[in-house]
Order: C-alpha cells, then structure tokens, then sequence
C-alpha cells in the first residue's frame, strides 16, 4: 500500500529530500505532499547579490512545482500538525483551512527571523531572510540616493544617506557589502553626492563578527570592511528604532534612513505549538538518523531541528546550508529504507568551513585548515555556491547574470512602485472623483418637444 509522505517546508531540507525521494522510490510506492507558503525555494546564500544587483532576483529561487515533478506542491501554511492523529491542518492562500492526512512526517519549517522587543524596530527596520525583503531593500537604497540627490535640506539628505546594519553574522556582514557596492555605482549617476557623504555602520553585539570562520578571518574582514569606511562596533547593541533614530548601547544616535534586522533567526514555532517534543531553543528534538525523538514516522532536518553532530559528542549540528543540504540527502534516503522497513544511517557530516563575500571583488573562505582572503576568497565563494546552486537551469543563469555584471554596469533603476503597483491606480480614480466633485453640475437637457402627428 503506497504510503503518504507529508514535508512541511519547501527550503532546502524538503525540497532537497523531495527530490531524493523522486530517485530512490518506486512508482507506486509512495506519494510525496510539499506544503510551503510561497511555493519555491530560495538560495540564500545568493540574496545579498540579488541586492547588489549582480544576479537577477528570479535566479535565486527555485519554482517547487517545477524542481519537484511528481510531487504534489500546495501552497500556504500548515498551522498544526496532530501526530497522533495523523493529521495536519492547511491554510491555502486562498480558500478555507482544510485538513491534510498522512502517514509519515517530515518536519523541515526551517526558522523565522529572530526579534527582540526593541522600540520601534518593527516600524523602521527592514529583515534579511525572504527576496521580497532583498528587492524591497535594493530599491529602498536606490531610492534613499535619489532622495539625497533631490533635497536641500541637509538634514533629509543626511538621514537618507545613513546606512546601519544590525547584525555580523553572514546575513549581515554580505548585505552590508552588496549594498555599499550597489550604492558605489549607482552614485555616478547622482551629481553632488560622493561616497564619503554616505555612513554605513555594522552593529554587532559579540566581540567578533562571521562566527563560523576562523577568528582570524573575522578579524581581517574587520579591518576590510573598515578600509572601506565602515564603522564597524564590535559588543554593541541596537537598543532603540523610535522615529527611525538607530540608538545603540555605546551611547550613539543616529538618524538612518536605511536600518537592516540581520541578527540571526529563531526555529519555526510550528512544532512547540503542534506539541512535539522541542529543546529549550524551540527546536526539534532529533536523533542522529534524523527522525523525531520520540515519535514514530516523524522525521527532521535542518535549521529547525536539534540533530546530534556525531564528530562533536554533546553538541548539535550549526544551523547553515551546508549541513541542510546533506541531510537532506540523508534524510530521503532514510525515508525510502523507512517505508521498505529497512536500517536507518545516522548523520555524520565533519563541518568543511565556510565562505563569504565582500563585494568589490573581495572575500574571505574556509576550507578545512586553507583560508582565502580578498580575491581568492571572493572567487571560492562563488565557486562553492554557485556548486550547491539546485538546478542546471538556475547555475546557467547565475552564471550568465556574472558575465553580464563583469562587462557591464549593474542597473540603478529602482523599481520602488513594483511595490505599490495599485497605488497609481488608486490615485487617478481619487483625482477623478475629486475632479466630478469640483465640477458644476450642468443642467439637464432640454425635452424636445413632441413632433405633430403627420
């Protein structure tokens, strides 16, 4: 009897093992359900190049429909999931909730952006984790020069000329460096404005920033990033947003235009709110051959499970690509010995390194104890994603979107009423109305008068 395999999340873990399942299973054997609530995967590595502007936004992501052919792709949100039951309930993006059925769970939410209560930070700051935010942000430093460049008040023009960037993890550290690389550019096209006018700052609230690398790497994209202007403070926080006014705990204010939340992500509440069995993080209690502990037909990968790392003993797997990826690979393998009544394998994965790029050519790249700075670090960080990019489609894509930016300018067009595409709509049928208002009634027309028989 073919078996019914549910994967809530359609990010790396579950499109990666719907894919994997796809090869490993019979037809017939089993049928493959991916719920995810936009329907596509996205490379993340890759969002802070869709900023800059060297790869095309439509290239980061992956359609699931398309990737996952034989897999049945629904998207919207599952908001509860009764195991017991085996049951979870589904929240189309259109339509009424309706309940989905199964026989074996596959838990790959991923995380959400991790935020804390700071005054004003949901109003005036703008997160770091989706491709709307990545084009929403590159339009909005497109328009902050515009803005700039079309005031005479310095006090305008100073505030839309400020830059401040929570957070020095990846996320952070590449999104800062693709958006001064974008504003670099895209200043030759406004007269009065130089790079010096513009002030970026990097706040970080430990005392090192990319903390999966060497502290040596770190320390040198540091004093990288500094070089170019930069201000970046090390064991500082954002304590405040209030009026779109950055207040950090050293003591500094300062009025930003542009303010990116990039301070990490927390697990998907989904399962402490489905009751499953969940650490003091919020994540998935796992085990080392990534099923749920505890549960039977319940398995877990990837940012927001707590998979044991077996070449560590007492700690966990960190919650990056590399490791979503090759348990999810793993994790489909598991699940067709699963259905056959085979032996599960447990997850054993050594950590490689890591890369990340600085824009301008410039980065920094791990690989077991081989470090690569500037040029050399830019190209392997390139190398190693452009490796783990899903498709050939999309690698031939990137590739091309690269070729392109090495010859050509990057576009500084900003796009900011893609956003709003109804709101010019809307103001023409409000002009219009105000127009009939404001306009005198004519008077109506005369009756003509009957015409004489014959």
């Amino acid at each position: 009897m073919s078996k019914h395999i549910l994967i809530v999340g359609g990010g790396y873990v579950g499109m990666y093992a719907a894919r994997g399942l796809r090869r490993l299973i019979r037809s017939g054997e089993v049928t493959v359900t991916v719920v995810d609530p936009r329907g596509y995967m996205t490379y993340q590595p890759f969002l802070a190049e869709a900023v800059g502007g060297t790869i095309e936004p439509r290239h980061v992501v992956a359609p699931l429909n398309r990737v996952l052919k034989g897999a049945r792709v629904l998207t919207g949100h599952v908001t509860r999931v009764d195991h017991e039951a085996r049951t979870a309930r589904f929240q189309p993006v259109q339509g009424p909730a309706r309940t989905l059925t199964y026989d074996i769970l596959v838990m790959a939410a991923g995380s959400i952006t991790r935020a804390l209560p700071i005054p004003g930070l949901a109003e005036h700051a703008v997160g770091f984790k989706s491709l709307g935010e990545a084009v929403h942000l590159r339009n909005h430093v497109l328009a902050q020069l515009a803005a700039a460049a079309s005031t005479d008040d310095p006090l305008v023009r100073r505030r839309a000329l400020t830059f401040v960037v929570v957070g020095g993890g990846f996320s952070g550290v590449e999104a800062l460096a693709e958006m001064q690389g974008l504003a670099d550019e895209a200043l030759r096209y406004h007269d009065g404005i130089e790079p010096a006018d513009l002030s970026w700052t990097l706040v970080e609230a430990t005392g090192g920033i990319l903390p999966e690398l060497h502290p040596g790497l770190g320390r040198w994209t540091v004093d990288a990033l500094r070089a170019r202007g930069v201000d970046v403070r090390l064991e500082t926080r954002l304590t405040s947003a209030e009026g779109g006014v950055a207040r950090l705990s050293d003591g500094t204010s300062l009025e930003a235009g542009t303010l990116v939340w990039a301070a990490g992500g927390r697990p998907s509440p989904l399962a402490a709110d489905s009751g499953l069995p969940v650490d003091e993080a919020g994540r998935l209690r796992a085990t080392e051959y990534l099923t749920v502990a505890g549960l039977a037909d319940a398995f877990t990968a990837g940012d927001g499970a707590a998979v044991p790392d077996l070449t560590r003993p007492g700690r966990f797997t960190a919650p990056n690509a590399q490791h979503a990826v090759r348990q999810a690979k793993l994790l489909a393998r598991n699940l067709a010995a699963h259905v056959r009544g085979g032996r599960l394998k447990a997850y054993r994965h050594a950590y490689l390194g890591s890369v990340a790029g600085l824009g301008h050519h410039q980065g920094v790249a791990q690989v077991h104890a081989i470090r690569l700075t500037g040029f050399l670090g830019w190209l392997a960080h390139r190398a190693y994603h452009l490796a783990w990019v899903p498709t050939f489609n999309h690698k031939a894509r990137v590739l091309a979107d690269w070729g392109l930016s090495m010859v050509f300018r990057r576009e500084a067009v900003q796009l900011t009423a893609v956003e709003h595409a109804g709101e010019d709509f809307r103001r023409a049928l409000a002009a219009d109305d105000l127009g009939r208002a404001a306009r005198p009634a004519l008077p109506a027309p005369a009756t003509p008068a009957a015409r004489p028989a014959g």
